[in-house]
């Protein structure tokens, strides 16, 4: 491999480089703690909100850097409905997810539409959802905290109680053969997909990636799944969250990389002027983006309520802030127009990684926040120079 292909891999893979760097380190500088079966699966609970919020915030990002703010007023303000429906009136557990969908869908059409249609900047319009939606959830809790400990269905469906795992299918075993099950069909439905796409580009004349790099990728993948898998099996298994998590990544990957409007996404961002002349309902495409980061947001607000068994005015702060560091962090441009799924999830699992390793060291919560911004500007720094071909100062 020469000296410009070296440095394109790098470039391409900078973030699990990154990623596999920082995790060595944790796990140096942890004695091990942090790759304990235990830490791993508290790893997926704890950020799920994140996953979620941050595939949501990358469509946003997507249109041209834009970004929104209100999501984590908006996770606590629908959690505060759902706790209040189900604890406080006793409505059933099938009603109240839908009305928190319907409410979370609203308030993304609410926002969606003075960004869309009246063109007020995402910026002001999403920070004054951040005041309205967390006065509001002040307003339905009273300023208090209702216990959603007694809906035991709705928490462990959201990954929240002690049985919030998938079954295991051979109790007999100390390894939950669910999970490795699991593990080895994931790993061998990556495999297929891989080859299935190469031999696909290869039929219609695309360039592909040559054999050693995509053999080599697809190996250590293929061992990082059956690694976590196996972290997860050694605890209790597959948290039923995870489930929720991966069917968020799946669909939105798929939308993003195979269908029509995933591809309008990147094309506002590229060029909204290039992509309305070309017919194309840019209009529609910002409404889009944040009618789903309303549905998302209602998402990840069933999970939070489920992970801490209530709701208070104070859940959801600073949500904003992890969905956009991972979105940046995970390779999306603060322009728009570049950024992908998996790289999010990149992005997510390096700040929980960040998040865990400095935890288990005991790492003041102040200094936390101090090492994830320096970590958000280099990621933004990096995204910036290396569109001006590497210089650090702009000519204009």
């Amino acid at each position: 491999m020469n000296k410009g292909k070296s440095i394109e891999f790098i470039k391409k893979y900078t973030m699990i480089i990154m990623l596999i760097l920082i995790t060595a380190f944790f796990a140096w500088r942890t004695g091990g703690a942090i790759l304990l079966p235990m830490n791993v699966s508290s790893l997926i609970s704890q950020n799920a909100y994140v996953f979620i919020l941050a595939t949501g915030m990358l469509l946003c990002i997507l249109t041209g850097g834009n970004i929104d703010l209100s999501v984590g007023s908006v996770v606590c303000f629908v959690g505060a409905i759902g706790a209040v429906l189900m604890a406080n009136m006793k409505v059933n557990i099938v009603v109240a997810i839908l009305v928190m969908l319907l409410v979370g869908i609203a308030i993304g059409a609410w926002q969606g539409f003075w960004i869309a249609f009246v063109r007020i900047p995402p910026f002001i319009v999403t920070l004054a959802g951040m005041l309205i939606f967390r006065g509001l959830s002040n307003v339905v809790l009273d300023g208090l905290t209702i216990s959603i400990k007694d809906c035991t269905t709705f928490v462990n469906l959201f990954g929240g109680g002690a049985n919030c795992y998938i079954p295991n299918f051979a109790s007999d075993t100390s390894l939950n053969m669910t999970c490795m099950v699991a593990g080895i069909i994931a790993m061998i439905i990556y495999i297929l997909t891989q080859i299935n796409g190469r031999v696909q580009k290869q039929k219609k004349g695309y360039e592909t990636e040559k054999t050693v790099p995509m053999v080599l990728k697809m190996v250590v993948i293929s061992a990082v799944i059956l690694l976590f898998t196996y972290k997860l099996a050694q605890h209790k298994g597959i948290p039923t969250v995870l489930i929720w998590v991966l069917i968020v990544i799946m669909v939105y990957g798929y939308i993003t990389s195979n269908t029509t409007i995933g591809r309008y996404f990147y094309a506002v961002g590229g060029n909204e002027k290039a992509t309305k002349l070309s017919g194309i309902n840019t209009n529609k495409v910002y409404f889009l983006a944040y009618l789903n980061m309303g549905f998302l947001s209602a998402l990840a607000g069933m999970v939070t309520i489920a992970r801490m068994t209530s709701a208070q005015p104070t859940y959801g702060q600073n949500y904003e802030m992890d969905a956009i560091a991972s979105c940046f962090i995970g390779g999306a441009s603060a322009y728009g127009g570049i950024g992908t799924v998996p790289g999010v999830i990149v992005g997510a699992v390096l700040m929980g990684v960040i998040n865990l390793g400095m935890s288990l060291m005991g790492v003041d919560q102040n200094m936390q926040k101090v090492v994830k911004g320096l970590v958000l500007l280099a990621a933004v720094i990096f995204d910036v120079v290396s569109k001006r071909g590497g210089k650090l100062i702009s000519k204009n």
